[in-house]
């Protein structure tokens, strides 16, 4: 694996980057708009990136990274007595309601037809978004709270339905509906899937 250095430059074209996908997708994110927003000739972006995938791939990174790093503060900064069900919806409602604060960027990452590049990627961080659930689903099972189940499918299944459910109200074409109707349906949706009480 190669270690690549951030350097100013190529922090700059990879904050031009996201910028423009939150803007309007991938689209209209070409290495000339990149170049252009991140005040460098175009073929600059070559000498820190192989290709606009890669560069691609890395904004897609950085982005879900923080996600889950926000997902796993959530759960941490709950009050030790609270219940690993709710530990399990603050997990997955941190993700949504972060998406539907973001909904250009989110629905690029979600749902937007990508390079195979960036698609392996978001398979990669699903799986990660699934071993959040899996752990708090886990504890939920020890402690008593939930029945015993499979705990990887059940993940992957909250996982895949809570995006599937966001793709629709994060959709450029969607009417919005209030953020706390979606989050409490989602709620709803998470507890009754894992057999909650």
């Amino acid at each position: 694996m190669t270690v690549q250095l951030i350097t100013p430059t190529r922090d700059r074209l990879l904050r031009a980057a996201q910028e423009l996908i939150e803007e309007g997708g991938y689209g209209p994110a070409s290495v000339v708009a990149i170049a252009d927003r991140a005040g460098v000739a175009a073929g600059t972006l070559y000498r820190h990136f192989s290709s606009k995938e890669e560069l691609f791939v890395e904004v897609f990174r950085s982005v879900c990274d923080r996600e889950v790093r926000a997902m796993q503060a959530a759960a941490e900064a709950m009050p030790p007595e609270a219940s690993h069900v709710d530990r399990l919806v603050t997990v997955l409602s941190t993700f949504a309601r972060r998406a539907l604060r973001r909904p250009r960027l989110a629905w690029a990452l979600l749902a937007e037809p990508v390079d195979p590049l960036v698609d392996a990627e978001r398979l990669a961080y699903r799986a990660r978004y699934s071993e959040l659930t899996a752990q708090a689903l886990r504890a939920g099972i020890a402690a008593g709270e939930l029945p015993s189940q499979n705990v990887e499918l059940t993940a992957a299944a909250l996982v895949g339905g809570c995006g599937e459910a966001l793709v629709g109200p994060l959709s450029p074409l969607a009417s919005k509906l209030a953020m706390e109707e979606i989050l409490s349906a989602l709620g709803i949706f998470v507890r009754r899937a894992v057999g909650a009480a």
